[in-house]
């Protein structure tokens, strides 16, 4: 028997004629009720149901409390310790997301391709970056993955080591200026963005060989922009909006002020990528003949657009590419580096270890010695990128039903033990990166400490951190077939410029090696000092004799 009828065009029309809009309206709305029961209903059915904290809001769930804390991850971690290596949070709308801090777990999740963007997620994206890598999913993420990969391989990243020196060397001379007008031989230097500058000029020469000049002072349109985010902090209003917009992606289009923001980054970024890719297609001739620049970002991008090759690009997903990689280029390393700074200056003795071992080196490293000549920047680079991960969490939408297996069993809401967890297709699924790089339980009691000999060691790196899967067994560059493209290019950059800096500077908090830092928000979450504006990093710099 046919419990559920669909009206037709026609019976429609006559309920239109006969009873108006109004009832038109009520009846679609009747019918979207109807299909939201029906899905909430299957869902119920076909996810397990897990344990997991009360709401503390009906209409934000959850949520509210993780966009205002200052450490979202420490949340995620104690909620872990309640409920279980999986839980779920109640969330906007009545929403519910299913929460993974077990490796196993996480480390199925990210190798599936099921598990893709949010509609939230896609519609920043495009807004911010178009449909470049960041955005692409399925078959068009893999070619556009494919066509860029030679121009972030261990040997175009070697020819590129020399562009990061220049850039490291640019921002020591200007700081040796600085400390020379100073009396006391130390100046206050607000490290942050001389961290922006560096990045993007880097990012600039070695993806496009032109130079935005920022470390000179130029004035750029794309630096201007990317300054203002850190200038211009988001309100709790924001908040909120991005909360029912996780809900309602539509109402992205409502001209807020950062969304106004956002979109003059888009435009300013075009822009910029539309003219180096102009000049770029006048000297593809002399750049290809004469510098090998074939396995250049710009190079590659160029000859993806020929018509004939397997891996095309459209002009506008080239331009994208040029978006994502100006915007990753300067906003995830420049984070990366200020926070480097700011545990040095916190820890004296590991500043002074590293430096000891920088200056017995003697020359400037090449490539090749800086993955593996150096073992304590190595060290100093990675336990900042664990306890610093430039974006905090991933959030994805399951695309199809899914079972997740378990390294652990975990109780369900019925008071059953499973060792794997049904997820139906539609459900939210969130790992805290930050929760799971700093946590006790896998990474031992000392977790939240800068602690850069753990990498050293055998048993510095327990069993449980074995088990995660990605990049030296942490999450920061996520894993699986969405890896950091850039990954290798950001580590070398970061080695580079830091190895230059501490060898020829001693840093110090401005207030003493207790100020506090807290988290404020650029387009990434970014450090700073308490009281500070924007995303303000003043740190006391001397040379070092």
């Amino acid at each position: 028997m046919n419990l559920f009828t669909i009206p037709s065009p026609s019976s429609l029309w006559t309920t239109v004629r006969s009873g108006g809009a109004f009832h038109v309206a009520c009846s679609f709305a009747a019918l979207w009720a109807f299909v939201k029961v029906l899905r909430m209903l299957r869902w119920r059915v076909k996810t397990t149901q897990l344990l997991g904290p009360p709401r503390t809001s009906l209409l934000y769930g959850v949520s509210r409390d993780l966009a205002i804390t200052q450490d979202s991850g420490a949340i995620y971690e104690r909620w872990a310790t309640e409920y279980g290596v999986v839980y779920m949070t109640p969330s906007v709308l009545g929403q519910t997301r299913v929460v993974l801090c077990d490796p196993r777990a996480i480390a199925h999740f990210y190798a599936r391709e099921t598990y893709v963007h949010t509609p939230l997620s896609l519609a920043l994206l495009k807004a911010s970056v178009g449909k470049g890598l960041l955005w692409a999913q399925g078959e068009t993420h893999k070619r556009q993955r494919k066509a860029l990969t030679p121009a972030f391989s261990n040997a175009a990243i070697r020819k590129l080591t020399s562009v990061f020196y220049d850039s490291a060397y640019k921002a020591k001379g200007k700081w040796d200026t600085v400390l020379e007008s100073s009396k006391d031989g130390d100046a206050v230097i607000e490290v942050q963005n001389w961290m922006n500058h560096i990045s993007l000029d880097t990012v600039g020469i070695a993806g496009f060989s032109h130079d935005f000049g920022s470390l000179d002072g130029k004035p750029a349109s794309v630096t201007e922009v990317f300054d203002t985010f850190g200038s211009n902090q988001p309100s709790a209003a924001n908040d909120i909006f991005i909360l029912l917009a996780s809900v309602f992606p539509i109402i992205l289009k409502i001209p807020t002020e950062r969304r106004n923001l956002f979109k003059k980054l888009s435009v300013t970024m075009g822009q910029i990528s539309n003219e180096l890719l102009i000049r770029s297609r006048r000297e593809k001739d002399v750049n290809i003949g004469e510098r090998g620049q074939e396995n250049s970002v710009i190079g590659l991008l160029i000859k993806s657009e020929g018509q004939d090759t397997e891996l095309h690009m459209s002009e506008e997903e080239v331009i994208a590419q040029m978006r994502v990689l100006l915007l990753a280029g300067y906003e995830t390393t420049s984070v990366s580096l200020t926070w480097a700074l700011i545990e040095l200056s916190r820890h004296p003795d590991v500043q002074t270890r590293l430096r000891e071992e920088l200056l017995a080196f003697g020359p400037d490293p090449t490539y090749d010695q800086l993955k593996a000549s150096l073992p304590y920047l190595d060290a100093v680079v990675h336990e900042t990128l664990r306890l610093h991960p430039p974006v905090p969490e991933s959030i994805r939408l399951a695309a199809a039903d899914d079972v997740i297996p378990l390294s652990e069993p975990v109780r369900t809401m019925s008071g059953n033990m499973t060792d794997s967890i049904s997820i139906a297709k539609g459900t939210l699924v969130t790992v805290s990166i930050a929760a799971i790089n700093r946590s006790s339980t896998i990474w031992g009691p000392h977790a939240k400490e800068f602690k850069p000999d753990r990498w050293l060691t055998e048993d510095g790196i327990g069993g449980k951190a074995k088990e995660v899967q990605g990049h030296r067994h942490l999450l920061t560059f996520v894993d699986g077939p969405r890896t950091c493209l850039g990954k290798d290019f950001a580590i070398m950059e970061f080695k580079t410029v830091l190895s230059v800096l501490v060898k020829n500077f001693v840093f110090e908090m401005r207030d003493g090696p207790d100020t506090p830092v807290e988290v404020a928000r650029g387009i990434l979450p970014r450090p700073r000092v308490v009281g500070e504006d924007g995303t303000g990093v003043p740190l006391r710099i001397r040379r070092y004799e």
